[in-house]
């Protein structure tokens, strides 16, 4: 019938054209006017504009120009275009709808034909003036039709004609025999040229003939096939498999955006945290429905872990990366009133880091995680979640558009309505696809075009984004493609899939007549309703219509359809009338419901852009596409992926570049391996691999990353060429080399080092720096040929000596070799992947010396060799990384070797041929060259200790041979490039030296001093001071040597000389410093056996470990931060103040360790801060840092045994994966930052705490006062009067003391009551009123009546009625005079450090399991006793407060990225999951006591730890309930107690738990200070640092956080017993002399420090000058701090105490010699008495003998 139709339509053409031509004047063909729903049918109502124009109008005016319309009739309305009759007041909207219909006739090449009005006159007209009759409105229908003129007069066309047929309808035509005839009748009377016929209306002509000849029983199927779906088909089913699959290697336009995408419940995890509202997927795991019983409570981590997935998303180079905001996480009941604002945060967090990163957010609304409280009031299925959904849109755009552009409101909504309410597959599990799956639908279109309203209405002006809507289809054939029903059901499927949500939104605002009607008739065939397809009303649809601004498309899969009769089961495939197969020769993956057909996806985005984008002309996103893999097999190794995206990418290129598809965007489905619904963790769709097993949920890039992150880098396929780097460090280079220096002296005027830095008391030592480096600073990272390279055999590479060496068995532990190693030498691409993830500017590595030449000479040149330089070397210039290459790094050609190596001179003109040849090949793009690396450790540990290659032990005389020739050999590579190449090439060469830094044992012993400098001009000096002094070596070294040889007997130095020539030649010879350091020793001087001969004996030193050394994987490089600082002091002074580059720096871990790297996390805080100090705080020139590795690799001696590695490398895996350690991810962010800005939260803020705040300092009775044993502590018992002069001086207005409960009732009962003891009280608080300081009373403070500890303490129930007793009798006695009561301070401490550990009174340790809950149960009974006592009894006379005071550190996890170490932090801060047998109970009556029985919340607090994770197993005991570890960050200051690191922040944070935790309490920071050990300096700066940063806290948390503090108290007041540590830890404000009897307070700086914190209530602004408040130091140190006789002591200068010894005033260190003088002095006379008369009894024995 198509051919039939074509040959009339060109035989009535042609008459036409014949016609028009004899006339010279065209003949019009009519067509029109246009419908709503483009129908030609008589009767169908003709479009007015009112609404907008159907989306498909363009492509139905260009379907009729085909068959030869040139005219279409366009009529106007006359009361739409002038609603009120005035030609000044027209419907702008209306005249605008009409311009555009008209422009679109236009383009298409038909002549539009205006019909200003048809007879009757508008009813909006009528009812106000009537008919024509109406003079009014003939004048108005005037206006009317001059404004219609003006308006349309350029875009229609006028002439004159004689007859024009308007409209031509044909009926009743059946009778004739033959149908053409009335056809052929019409084309008769249309070639009459007597008839002056000059156009004729052929729209029912055609509709007429489209109908002729087609079988009654297919016209029905053939009205609904989608005139699109044919199109496409019709172009592409005729492809021989072949061209289908031909290969386009093109690039996609300039501008194409590359994606990749994760869903929030399938990554997210912190299912609870914070306050996170359930969602169905949660209730669906928690219900037992998914694989295994998996959930998605941790998933990938990805709440705690931003910065791993961004890291993975640089590595990739991903412009957007799209993902999905959980509803639930910031409305937990799906509305706004339950707004969680750390939800919000976590997503204002992931966009600010995309954004740091240069990658484009694209934010899914909604992807399937309904808040199950919503799902409660019937989820999709109620029509209020419209609105819901509208306002959770609302405040996603207000929060975060001003950052994001793109937005999808609904990700894949076909799987909603389908498997969620349709067949039940996923939640929420509703099984109804007859109502509740078309009414999801139907609410998630209108809430969808709510959303895009929303955003086009409030923010799309100032925002400027896109809003669309990601949706899901397949592609789709004919099973059999030669049959129609199975072709017309292929186009009906995709209306049930694609059509159901794309038709509304995209083309008219409804479901498609194809839906509508096969739903229809599906319903009256079967009898009863199968589907219930809602009604739009004429609002919803004009609000739903072309409400996207992109068309997002989710597509993995084809399938081949056929069509299918007679079910009347519910259910889309039986409605829709059609039946689902695959191509069994298609592609399985691991889901039954994906095959690889990347060919669907062309057709696909063709007939995407045929139905539903060539009129509208949104842009298409493709918004997903991936494959999913089984958990099995290699995991890392996903060919089957990399195959998958390469066809389905190239295939949406095919759309682009070949068939015109706007497609703008592709996205990759997943990120990561994720949670996949009902498979749970079983299907795996992510381009990098995530360990499910690992709690720290490590991801890893698959091979599919890699291959993806090509594709971008290229923006499709074709090649890419690098450009040759530009010159980037620092200025030009000339060939004027550094200036020479004088030899160093002996010592060296360096030592100015160690006079400045060795008397750094720790605190200064430690004291963290926070600054930046400046913006030119150079970051890098690097690597070594034989350690990462692998390939030790292939493509003609040659022999090395590490290859030779680590052959041969036993040679390293497990007989590791660098055979693979990282197999770098094959993994470029994921080498760069790590580099560009870090956003790395520069990369060390070393060239394979035999790699290029196999036998060391330019004659065996290996061009393969070179190519992977080149292509490692293009890869880095291409992604702006600057490459830093190592000449040699000790994998010396075996060839070489074999002519002795570096001890032969030939070596130097051997070694500058092949430097010569990397320059001139490599030198375009590589501008910075290292031509050693560690000569030392070539020289010392490869010829002296035989340790390395080439393993020769003369440790006399080698080293100083081999170094000799490496250092002419560098100068003559040095003079190549400057000679030859530095004029075009531009770059800088060096050596990179190594040295540990060397502190002197002494620094007040001149011989250790010396000891110290020799060390150093052995290790460092012995090659810096040739090149960078003088050509020459050390005199230091040179002496040393020599006198060492001439003691041996022998007249010529070991160490050689350099002649004159020689020394020039070398000098100068590097155009920067380049050192490589590890740790530090400590240095004294030793005389070392001149036998046998020894570059180390030579020294005369011996090296230990230093002060703070920790322990690293390797035990001779133990890391102590401290000593970079020195070091790059020391170059400075000692090399004439160059440029200096720290060329490698790192740490080693065991390979216990994979990712959570938490020592190497410490490593690069302390050292690289170290660094920074160096520069900002004493200028060191320091202009890069690399640190080193970037990855685990082959350590040399070591093996595989330890890592040094950013990235962890599993060497058992052939892969070689490489997963990024916690410790990249923080070395990014200091890049990031360039170093270390002061954060906000240590910054120092002023202002003031509220009038009336409590300052305070505080004691403990047993800590200060005598007791009964005639131990005085600091005898405050007789010193009230000192004491409170004390306060005083300080100006707090409260003193916190504890009342000694056996003082007062010796045998803990109040049978007896010591009057005495309490009168001590009663004149304490007397003293404290009269100098008008508040008494704040603590009850108990530790010191139980032994008495009472006889009959079992607190263990014994009885204790809670005995201390009720006690508070009885002081409440009674004292109550009138003290308001502020405390009844016990630190409960935690008695029960756990008492009664669990056992380092406390009373020393019990063997039943931590249950003693502690026990003694924790009866404290809580105390204290609620004693509360209840005060507020039945005494409260209403007293007036006083009652509380108890709590203890407790801060607790962050050892690693914020772990849910696990967040969990463990919170454990450390509240016990939970204590097994109910242990853990006692309380009755409902003791509950009600115990709750509330406070007046105020007392807190005790000191420092912070790291918590993390341990499973103790089946241990009963206090930590193994709570399964936590803990740790402290070496970033952190000391103090004199081990447990104590100074941690201000967490100050603040636990004020703010406390509040959030316990109703927002009145809170008294009843403890707080820091202790310190060693000989006492009264310049206490480390405790006036600690108040300072506390408070500021403190003071942070009350302003800024609304904590509601009432008061502060300073532990403590004055030095005293700190327990079981004695007095060695000393915490007081006021030192204590014990070595003076009369025991004088003597204040230390802090008193004036505090006592200004008190005096001022807070900071006040130090800009704004001196304040009043201010208290100073009295210049004549007379503080009314006296003794018993009234005088104080003055402090000795530069803040050394000075002490009482035997009867003399001297200082304390001068006291400790003279003791050990004296106690020496004692032995000796001992000894001396002892042998006198063993002389004398043996004298006596001689003379009784004859």
């Amino acid at each position: 019938m198509k051919h039939i139709q074509g040959l009339f339509s060109l035989a009535l053409s042609a008459v036409l054209w014949c016609y028009s031509n004899a006339e010279q004047q065209e003949f019009m063909l009519l067509a029109g006017p246009l419908t709503a729903d483009l129908q030609d049918d008589v009767g169908a109502s003709v479009f007015d504009c009112r609404r907008v124009l159907p989306l498909q109008s363009r492509e139905y005016f260009q379907h009729l120009q085909r068959r030869g319309v040139n005219r279409f009739k366009v009529p106007l309305s006359w009361s739409h275009v002038l609603p009120t009759g005035d030609p000044n007041q027209p419907h702008e909207d209306t005249v605008t709808c009409y311009k555009t219909l008209v422009k679109q006739l236009t383009e298409s090449g038909i002549k539009p034909l205006l019909v200003l009005h048809r007879s009757s006159v508008p009813e909006r007209f009528r009812s106000r003036h009537g008919g024509w009759e109406n003079p009014l409105v003939v004048q108005m229908f005037e206006q009317y039709v001059g404004f219609a003129f003006d308006t349309f007069k350029d875009l229609s066309s006028s002439g004159q004609l004689s007859v024009l047929i308007y409209e031509l309808i044909i009926k009743d035509c059946d009778e004739y025999e033959n149908n053409f005839q009335p056809l052929i009748s019409v084309l008769g009377v249309l070639q009459n040229k007597d008839l002056h016929i000059r156009g004729c209306d052929i729209t029912q002509l055609f509709e007429n003939l489209d109908n002729e000849q087609i079988p009654k029983s297919l016209q029905n199927e053939n009205e609904k096939a989608d005139i699109s779906y044919q199109k496409v088909w019709e172009k592409f089913k005729s492809q021989s498999e072949a061209q289908r699959d031909q290969f386009l290697n093109d690039s996609f336009p300039a501008g194409f955006q590359w994606s990749v995408s994760s869903e929030s419940f399938k990554v997210e995890g912190g299912w609870s945290e914070y306050g996170k509202g359930e969602t169905i997927w949660d209730r669906f795991s928690h219900e037992g429905r998914v694989f295994g019983n998996q959930t998605t409570d941790l998933a990938c981590d990805t709440y705690h872990k931003v910065d791993y997935d961004v890291y993975l998303l640089r590595g990739m180079q991903a412009s957007h990366y799209q993902f999905s905001i959980s509803w639930a996480r910031i409305f937990p009941n799906g509305h706004k009133e339950s707004f969680v604002e750390k939800g919000a945060l976590y997503y204002d967090n992931m966009i600010n880091k995309l954004l740091q990163s240069g990658i484009e957010p694209t934010v899914t609304l909604y992807h399937w995680d309904l808040p199950q409280a919503l799902q409660e009031q019937g989820g999709w299925t109620n029509e209020s979640i419209v609105e819901a959904f509208k306002e959770f849109a609302d405040f996603c755009f207000s929060r975060y558009g001003d950052r994001v552009k793109t937005w999808n409101t609904f990700g894949i909504p076909w799987v909603v309505s389908n498997f969620g309410y349709g067949t039940g597959e996923h939640p929420p599990s509703i099984k109804d696809p007859v109502i509740a799956s078309y009414q999801v639908t139907h609410n998630i279109l209108k809430s969808h075009a709510e959303a895009w309203h929303t955003y086009n209405d409030k923010y799309r002006k100032m925002q400027n984004g896109k809003v669309g809507i990601a949706l899901y289809s397949e592609w789709t054939e004919p099973k059999n493609p030669s049959n129609s029903l199975d072709s017309a059901a292929a186009a009906r499927y995709l209306n049930f899939m694609l059509g159901w949500f794309a038709h509304p939104i995209f083309v008219n605002g409804d479901y498609s007549a194809v839906l509508k009607d096969q739903i229809k008739n599906k319903n009256n065939v079967c009898g009863k309703e199968l589907a219930r397809l809602p009604v739009f009303t004429e609002v919803e649809m004009k609000r739903i219509q072309g409400t996207a601004d992109f068309f997002g498309l989710n597509h993995y899969t084809t399938r081949l359809i056929s069509e299918v009769l007679g079910s009347c089961d519910p259910g889309l495939n039986n409605v829709g009338d059609f039946k689902v197969d695959v191509d069994p020769t298609w592609p399985n993956t691991s889901s039954d419901h994906i095959h690889s057909v990347p060919w669907g996806l062309r057709r696909l985005l063709n007939y995407i852009s045929v139905e539903y984008t060539s009129i509208t002309k949104v842009p298409i996103y493709i918004t997903g596409n991936g494959m999913p893999t089984e958990y099995s097999g290699d995991v890392f190794d996903d060919t089957q992926r990399v195959d998958f995206l390469k066809a389905y990418i190239n295939e949406a290129m095919k759309a682009v570049q070949i068939d015109g598809v706007n497609v703008q965007r592709f996205t990759v489905q997943s990120l990561m391996d994720g949670f996949e619904g009902p498979q749970g963790y079983s299907q795996r769709f992510g381009l990098h691999y995530v360990n499910f097993e690992d709690p720290d949920r490590p991801r890893t890039p698959k091979s599919s990353a890699y291959y993806y992150s090509k594709l971008i880098e290229r923006n499709g396929f074709a090649e890419i060429h690098s450009k040759p780097a530009s010159q980037i460090y620092g200025n030009e280079i000339e060939n004027s080399r550094l200036p020479a220096l004088p030899p160093s002296n002996v010592p060296s005027t360096s030592k100015v080092v160690w006079e400045k830095f060795s008397p750094q008391t720790k605190f200064e030592r430690q004291l963290y720096h926070y600054g930046s480096f400046p913006e030119d600073f150079h970051w890098g990272v690097s690597s070594s040929a034989y350690q990462v390279e692998g390939g030790w055999n292939v493509d003609g590479k040659g022999v090395s000596v590490w290859d030779t060496f680590t052959q041969k068995p036993g040679s390293i532990p497990n007989n590791d070799n660098g055979n693979v190693a990282c197999d770098s030498y094959n993994k470029i691409d994921e080498d760069l992947y790590m580099l560009k993830a870090l956003q790395m500017k520069n990369y060390r590595f070393s060239i394979s010396w035999s790699r290029i030449f196999p036998n060391g000479y330019i004659s065996s040149l290996n061009q393969k060799g070179v190519d992977y330089y080149n292509r490692l070397i293009d890869g880095l210039v291409a992604n702006n990384i600057q490459p830093m290459v190592t000449l040699y790094n000790w994998d010396l050609p075996q060839a070489l070797q074999d002519i002795n190596g570096w001890e032969n001179p030939d070596m130097m003109n051997i070694f500058n041929d092949y430097c010569d040849f990397c320059y001139k090949t490599f030198g375009d793009r590589v501008k910075f060259w290292i031509t050693l690396n560690e000569p030392h450790t070539i020289a010392w540990s490869g010829y002296g200790l035989g340790l390395i290659p080439p393993n020769i032990k003369l440790p006399g005389d080698a080293p100083y041979r081999v170094a000799h020739n490496l250092l002419k050999a560098h100068a003559k590579a040095y003079h190549t490039y400057d000679d030859k190449y530095r004029a075009t090439q531009k770059g800088l060469v060096s050596i990179s030296l190594n040295a540990e830094w060397v502190e002197p044992q002494d620094v007040t012993v001149l011989r250790e001093v010396v000891a110290a400098d020799r060390a150093l001009q052995f290790q460092l000096g012995w090659f810096a001071h040739p090149i960078f002094k003088n050509g020459d070596y050390p005199d230091a070294m040179k002496w040393q040597v020599s006198n060492k040889t001439e003691l041996q007997g022998s007249k010529v130095s070991r160490l050689p000389t350099f002649t004159d020539e020689d020394k020039a030649y070398i000098q100068g010879t590097a155009d920067v410093f380049c050192i490589n350091t590890y740790t530090t020793k400590v240095v004294r001087h030793a005389t070392i056996s001149l036998s046998p001969a020894s570059y180390q004996n030579d020294q005369d030193v011996i090296k230990e470990e230093a002060d703070g050394a920790a322990d690293t994987a390797v035990k001779d490089q133990k890391a102590v931060a401290w000593g970079l600082r020195r070091l790059l002091n020391w170059i400075k002074e000692e090399y004439g103040d160059p440029e200096v580059y720290i060329t490698e720096n790192g740490v080693s871990t065991s390979t216990r360790v994979s990712t959570d790297d938490t020592d190497r996390v410490f490593f690069l805080k302390t050292y690289i801060d170290e660094a920074l100090k160096a520069h900002n705080l004493d200028g060191v020139r320091l202009k890069g840092y690399v640190a080193s590795p970037l990855m685990d690799s082959f350590e040399w001696l070591n093996g595989y045994s330890v890592g040094y590695g950013l990235n962890y490398v599993d060497f058992k895996h052939p892969s070689r994966p490489r997963t990024p350690k916690r410790s990249a991810h923080l070395y990014f962010d200091i890049m990031r930052n360039n170093g270390f800005p002061m954060t906000e939260e240590e910054r120092i803020i002023h202002g003031h705490f509220k009038e009336g705040f409590v300052w305070s300092t505080a004691t403990a009775a047993y800590q200060i006062s005598k007791d009964e044993n005639g131990d005085i502590a600091c005898d405050s018992y007789k010193k009230i009067d000192e004491d409170v002069n004390n306060l005083k001086m300080l100006k707090v207005n409260h003193y916190r003391f504890s009342i000694s409960w056996p003082r007062i009732l010796p045998d803990g009962t109040n049978s007896q009551i010591n009057e005495a003891g309490l009168n001590y009280y009663h004149r304490l608080v007397d003293a404290l009123l009269a100098a008008n300081i508040k008494p704040q009373a603590t009850l108990y403070h530790w010191d139980l009546p032994q008495a009472l500890q006889d009959v079992g303490g607190w263990e014994n129930e009885t204790v809670v009625s005995r201390f009720r007793d006690y508070a009885d009798v002081i409440f009674n006695s004292l109550g009138d005079k003290v308001q502020f009561w405390i009844t016990i301070n630190e409960p935690y401490n008695v029960a756990m450090i008492g009664h669990g550990y056992g380092t406390a009174a009373p020393g019990i340790s063997f039943r931590p399991g249950t003693a502690p809950y026990i003694v924790a149960h009866n404290l809580l009974k105390a204290h609620a006793e004693a509360w209840h006592l005060y507020d039945e009894k005494y409260r209403a006379k007293q007036r006083g407060i009652v509380g108890i005071t709590i203890n407790s550190d801060w607790a962050e996890p050892r690693n914020p990225y772990k849910q696990e170490d967040l969990n463990a932090a919170i454990r450390v801060i509240q016990l939970k999951h204590v097994t109910s047998n242990r853990l006692p109970e309380f009755t409902p009556e003791e509950i009600a006591r115990i709750k509330g029985t406070h007046d105020y919340f007392g807190f005790n607090h000191y420092t912070t730890v790291l918590a993390y994770n341990v499973d103790y197993k089946d241990l009963q005991h206090y930590d193994a309930d709570r399964g936590a570890g803990t740790v402290t960050d070496r970033t952190w200051l000391d103090s004199g107690s081990f447990w104590l690191k100074v941690t201000p922040p967490g100050f603040r944070k636990i004020l703010n738990f406390i509040k959030k935790e316990y109703g927002d309490p009145p809170i008294y920071i009843t403890e707080n200070g820091v202790s310190e050990r060693g000989p006492m300096n009264l310049n206490d700066v480390h405790r006036i640092h600690y108040y300072e940063n506390y408070i500021n806290q403190a003071l942070k948390a009350y302003l800024l956080d609304g904590v509601d503090i009432r008061g502060y108290a300073a532990w403590s007041l004055m030095d005293n017993l700190e327990w079981a540590t004695g007095f060695d830890e000393k915490f007081g404000l006021f030192y204590v002399n014990r070595s003076d009897p009369n025991l004088p307070r003597i204040p230390k700086k802090s008193v004036w420090r505090y006592a200004t914190l008190v005096s001022c209530n807070g900071f006040v602004n130090p800009t704004q000058g001196p304040h009043e408040c201010e208290v100073f130091e009295p210049e004549d140190g007379n503080t009314d701090s006296s003794s018993s006789t009234g005088t104080t002591t003055p402090p000795p200068p530069v803040g050394m105490l000075s002490v009482n010894f035997l009867g003399l005033e001297v200082t304390g260190p001068d006291a400790e010699v003279a003791l050990n003088a004296l106690f020496s002095l004692t032995i000796i006379g001992a000894v001396a008495v002892v042998l006198l008369v063993l002389g004398l009894v043996k004298a006596a024995k001689k003379a009784k003998h004859p």
